[in-house]
């Protein structure tokens, strides 16, 4: 029998995240992903920010800008991807966009390329930014995050 090139099996993504999605930080039990070992950060410098009454943490999507992003790589196969945009809202015109970028390994040095959400710079126009952090979205930063309300 030949082998198919189809497979009945899900993809797998990898996505760094940096702020609430971490494991133990208040949306972890939304990321349906296996932590990859070690802490990454981003290659490129990006704003991190705390946004709104709601202390949001914004990456803003302006490489080049701000400071390395601290975060963790999750692989995650297509259904835990799909709940992971609609969690970051990304259809949503206020929503996070999710693009790839290349995050480095602080144990290893090695680099890989992974998809991130972030926000564009023109959400920075209307945005009530509260705190702009250097790199490393913290518990304590977390103590002050309100989820969204569901509606």
């Amino acid at each position: 029998m030949p082998l198919s090139l189809q497979s009945d099996q899900p993809h797998s993504h990898y996505v760094f995240v940096f702020g609430t999605l971490k494991e133990g930080f208040p949306n972890f039990e939304r990321n349906q992903g296996v932590r990859m070992p070690g802490v990454f950060k981003t290659v490129e410098p990006y704003p991190l920010l705390l946004v709104g009454e709601r202390y949001s943490p914004w990456l803003v999507l302006a490489a080049g800008e701000g400071h390395p992003v601290i975060g963790q790589v999750f692989c995650v196969d297509d259904v835990a991807l799909a709940e992971m945009d609609a969690l970051e809202r990304i259809t949503q015109s206020d929503g996070y966009r999710r693009l790839e970028i290349e995050v480095a390994n602080l144990d290893s040095g090695l680099k890989q390329t992974v998809w991130v959400y972030g926000k564009p710079t023109a959400s920075l126009l209307t945005a009530d930014v509260r705190v702009e952090l250097e790199g490393d979205y913290l518990l304590e930063h977390a103590a002050l995050y309100c989820h969204r309300p569901h509606s």
